[in-house]
């Protein structure tokens, strides 16, 4: 294979096609569509000319909205192609949360679906863009997305100012071959292909620039821990908009030539289970939540899981109880834990399919190969011995460009040095091994998803009857963490905890929505004035009965 830090991701797709023309590259079983190797590039080639078709230039930014269709994943492959940057748009976001990424990432073109389940897209996307219904398509001029042109949909449009799929491909009819190979060529692997937008612990999301470099390692790496080949089939529950998917599955799987098997579109256990059995998979994602459902189906027993071998649990800490469960009742002996973050593309430890199975229940495994760890006091920034705990930074090829447009965010996050910030408190042993303590910052990690306090604080703080809020993350058995909130009202006002759901309801994503809702005259505060969250975290736990998990 050419050198790691030569390779594009549309080069790492013909190289793969190549050596696996006929073997499975995709099979999505709820949309009947299984493709090799030769077929997944042929459509990712006709996208690329549909793509050119269109106008789009190299470094243009395309936002994709959408669930686990297959062109996603084209779409992944072919933006990577003509050297357009993919902006993930979490499918859980309303109309306000994808005004902002439209906004803040400055989109030239949106990709979606036009609704799942309850959810209409273009409901939505009409709500922020009402000017797309008085628009050809293709010919967008909206005045609060200013670079946004193109809106096209995965399925057929027949809808004013959308472009149907047909209409995308149709687009490339009168681009070569050799014309797309010329665009290719001028991509480096050193140019951002992806934004992926992470919470980090406060604000608004922040857009993680990762290079074609940054992606590519990390997902060769990764599969290394895996002890992945071409004879591997990986089985993707997990959300492509996030790098679980992304980057963990279809960029793995292409690294090694191995198929990738999505069950569905959005997580469904049962589905997951039987994708997993039919198609033989030896490879399986998920975080903790979706193992426990899974083992908790009342069909588990029916599926003959043993073909399973290895996978990546990450997103939250694995009990150890969960780990023997999925060794023993679901085969997969060699299961991996990985522990990362957006910003670095994303693992940054992971354990080793050969690890003891102590290792891989107690530590989120040692650093990647080419990544550095180091564990600092917070405070001082000095090195800790071995066996202290500190925060854990790191550095490598594989650390993020920068989040885009926001300079003073990409210093707080990357120092001087080139380390890494990723305010997690860690104990790492003499042999590398890491143990995630703690999060020096009020970040909560729900069933996975990154929630951060203060996008949902500045949203309550828009009810007119709410004077204060505060929220923070108190311990749940089957999610990691559940969001809680304080809330002080305003004189006279009166609220019921429903109310504020309520009110929170299709207005943001779900896993934001509080679970716990208490009313308050005031807060625990420093001498200074300042709230102290983790004060109410311990108070809450304890009235809530949850005071064992903390």
């Amino acid at each position: 294979m050419q050198n790691l830090r030569d390779l594009t991701i549309g080069a790492l797709l013909d190289q793969t096609a190549s050596r696996c023309a006929s073997s499975d590259a995709l099979v999505f079983p709820e949309f009947r569509l299984r493709q090799s190797y030769r077929q997944l590039r042929d459509s990712v080639d006709r996208l690329a000319k549909g793509l050119i078709g269109l106008g789009i230039e190299p470094g243009e930014h395309l936002a994709v909205w959408a669930t686990n269709w297959p062109q996603w994943v084209w779409l992944q492959f072919a933006a990577a192609k003509v050297g357009a940057v993919l902006v993930t748009v979490n499918p859980a976001y309303r109309a306000g949360e994808l005004a902002y990424v439209l906004e803040q990432s400055e989109a030239s073109g949106l990709f979606m679906i036009s609704r799942f389940r309850d959810s209409d897209y273009m409901a939505m996307l009409r709500e922020v863009c009402p000017e797309i219904a008085g628009s050809r398509p293709g010919r967008l001029a909206a005045k609060r997305f200013p670079r946004l042109r193109r809106v096209a949909l995965f399925e057929e449009s027949g809808l004013p100012g959308v472009l149907g799929w047909r209409d995308v491909m149709a687009a490339g009819i009168g681009i070569s071959d050799h014309m797309l190979r010329k665009v290719e060529e001028q991509v480096d692997p050193q140019d951002v292909v992806n934004i992926q937008y992470t919470s980090g612990t406060t604000g608004f999301p922040k857009g993680a620039q990762l290079t074609h470099r940054n992606l590519f390692q990390n997902a060769y790496y990764s599969g290394e821990c895996m002890r992945l080949t071409e004879r591997d089939r990986l089985c993707v529950p997990v959300p492509f908009y996030h790098c679980f998917g992304c980057v963990l599955g279809t960029l793995v799987a292409v690294c090694r030539g191995c198929a990738v098997v999505v069950p569905s579109e959005h997580f469904d256990a049962e589905k997951t289970l039987a994708a997993a059995a039919a198609e033989r998979c030896t490879v399986i994602h998920g975080v903790p939540t979706m193992f426990v459902a899974e083992l908790s189906h009342p069909r588990f027993e029916e599926f003959d899981l043993r073909s399973l071998r290895t996978g990546i649990m990450a997103g939250a800490p694995c009990p150890e109880e969960l780990m023997k469960q999925v060794v023993e009742r679901m085969h997969a002996k060699e299961m991996t834990i990985a522990y990362g973050q957006t910003e670095a593309s994303p693992v940054i430890t992971q354990t080793r399919a050969e690890d003891p199975i102590a290792l891989r229940v107690s530590t989120v495994g040692r650093p990647l190969p080419g990544v550095e760890v180091k564990i600092v006091d917070p405070a001082s920034g000095r090195r800790v011995p071995a066996g202290s705990q500190g925060e854990l930074c790191c550095r490598s090829a594989m650390v993020m460009k920068g989040y885009y447009n926001m300079p003073e965010a990409t210093a707080e996050a990357i120092d001087a040095e080139g380390w890494l910030h990723t305010g997690d408190l860690a104990v790492m042993d003499e042999h590398g091994y890491c143990r995630i303590t703690g999060r020096i910052k009020d970040m909560i990690i729900r069933g996975g998803e990154n929630v951060y306090p203060r996008e949902i604080e500045e949203f309550l703080y828009a009810h007119p009857q709410i004077a204060e809020a505060h929220v923070f993350g108190v311990p749940d058995a089957k999610f990691g963490e559940e969001v809680a909130v304080w809330i002080r009202l305003k004189p006279g006002a009166t609220m019921s905890p429903e109310e504020v759901r309520n009110f929170c309801r299709n207005r943001i994503a779900h896993y934001k929505i509080p679970r716990y809702v208490k009313f308050v005259t005031d807060f625990p505060m420093t001498v200074t004035g300042k709230v102290q969250k983790f004060r109410m975290r311990e108070l809450a736990a304890r009235e809530l009965g949850l005071a064992d998990n903390l």
